[in-house]
């Protein structure tokens, strides 16, 4: 071999040197990465439940009313505390918005098709006259026991879905409940 290629061959120790530098350099930009992401989490500002003004719990309770009315409004006050705690388990679930308005006026778009999550909000106009003044009442005190004094039927705690009676949707969900026209699911 000649000297002139032997020289330009790196030696083992550079070879280490070089690798050495290059896990630093590795390892420095994954700590750096990791304090961005906590910093930019640690800046997000989180509604705790003391932070809920007057105006919110106002509004949610007023959109739980409305959906309790549309969905319910017939039903005895069991049917509308049973609606309400499906809306509220939705909240609080993860799989949905973790607002009460956003999940009742939740839509989705499937097929090119929009669907909404309660169809009352699909099939109403925006201005809201109850017609019946008893059942929206009603359905504002099971609102308020709902939200408020979060009070729950044992047999829908881990409801998030029901239907009417009459349809028939063929979901592969399990059944937990039927009451007055409506069956719940997990």
């Amino acid at each position: 071999m000649n000297d002139s290629t032997s020289a330009l061959k790196p030696s083992f120790s550079a070879k280490l040197i070089a690798n050495v530098f290059m896990l630093i350099s590795l390892l420095l930009a994954v700590m750096l990465l990791n304090w961005a992401v906590h910093d930019k989490l640690s800046q997000n500002e989180v509604t705790e439940t003391n932070q809920i003004t007057s105006d919110l719990r106002e509004r949610q309770l007023s959109c739980l009313a409305k959906n309790i009315y549309h969905e319910a409004g017939g039903e005895p006050f069991e049917g509308k505390i049973a609606v309400a705690q499906v809306t509220m388990n939705r909240v609080n679930s993860g799989q949905f918005p973790g607002d009460v308005c956003k999940v009742i006026y939740q839509k989705n778009v499937f097929y090119q098709k929009v669907v909404c999550q309660f169809s009352w909000v699909c099939d109403r106009a925006v201005t809201f006259r109850p017609t019946n003044r008893a059942n929206y009442n009603e359905s504002m005190i099971a609102a308020q026991k709902v939200l408020l004094e979060d009070y729950r039927l044992p047999s829908l705690k881990n409801a998030l879905y029901y239907h009417a009676d009459y349809v028939n949707p063929g979901w592969k969900k399990e059944q937990v409940a039927k009451i007055g026209h409506h069956i719940f699911y997990k």
